[in-house]
């Protein structure tokens, strides 16, 4: 997986490109992450990003013609996908993260700062805007880095156990379980007893119940949006299963599905 990133202070990637998971799995080629210095792509002595909004109002605007350079010249025979970090944006989820995953699309991230960027930067070279929450930031680097994280988790041989990916919070809309480890007991707290039975079959089924527990207790939204989904696929496979008996009744026989085709 390639990820460009365009921002103003390169150097606060650094560390987070270096250490853990991610700078393992960049020195092993399993991602190619390049961040670039917007300035790079001024045409001014001064390397100016940035203007008083028109109309008045607080703070500064980044100007859109490094913007629309830095983009185009970091796309030159390639077609990344070009997302703006903005709290305006649809908001990062864990489905959202695999469908990036997916895709294989090359990725170009653009870090705002200051009161944001022009419309037109929006309207020209971005293709998507991601929020990583309802709250507002400096900038969009450390939302970037999210992104990445979560990204990277995706990527085979990244992880070095895929099962813990498997089993991450989120994962079926529920959070994830209770994780236990030595001691077994800690100040008068002991591990459940089923977690050190051996049974797999019972622990698997605790650690399930433990989930919906979880999400009822922490995010019972995810929980009602879990059931709510539920209910419309049951209801639209009941539908289904209606217009199948009513059409096999019409025809004296099984229903097929058939295609049809508009013709003028």
């Amino acid at each position: 997986m390639r990820i460009d990133v365009i921002t103003i202070f390169p150097e606060l990637f650094g560390p987070f490109l270096d250490t853990s998971l991610i700078g393992r799995a960049r020195s092993k080629g399993l991602l190619e992450i390049n961040v670039h210095d917007l300035r790079d792509h001024t045409e001014d002595r001064h390397r100016s990003v940035d203007d008083e909004p028109y109309g008045g109002g607080g703070g500064m605007v980044m100007t859109a013609p490094p913007w629309i350079a830095a983009v185009q010249r970091i796309s030159a025979g390639r077609n990344p996908r070009r997302i703006y970090l903005s709290p305006q944006g649809q908001p990062l989820t864990d489905g959202k993260v695999r469908e990036l995953t997916a895709s294989g699309d090359d990725l170009l991230l653009l870090c705002g700062r200051y009161e944001g960027v022009d419309e037109r930067v929006l309207e020209t070279v971005v293709d998507e805007e991601i929020s990583i929450g309802d709250y507002v930031l400096s900038g969009g680097e450390l939302p970037a880095m999210v992104l990445i994280e979560a990204l990277s988790r995706q990527v085979p041989g990244v992880v070095g156990q895929p099962l813990s990916v498997e089993n991450d919070s989120f994962r079926g809309g529920l959070l994830d379980h209770p994780q236990y480890t030595r001691p077994p007991v800690v100040e008068g707290l002991e591990v459940p007893a089923v977690l050190l039975s051996g049974d797999h079959a019972a622990i698997e089924a605790w650690r399930r119940q433990q989930r919906f527990e979880a999400t009822g207790r922490k995010r019972p939204d995810l929980l009602a949006r879990r059931e709510g989904t539920t209910c419309r696929s049951k209801r639209s496979n009941g539908r289904r299963a209606e217009e199948l008996k009513v059409d096999e009744g019409a025809a004296g026989g099984p229903a097929v599905a058939s295609q049809t085709t508009d013709t003028e």
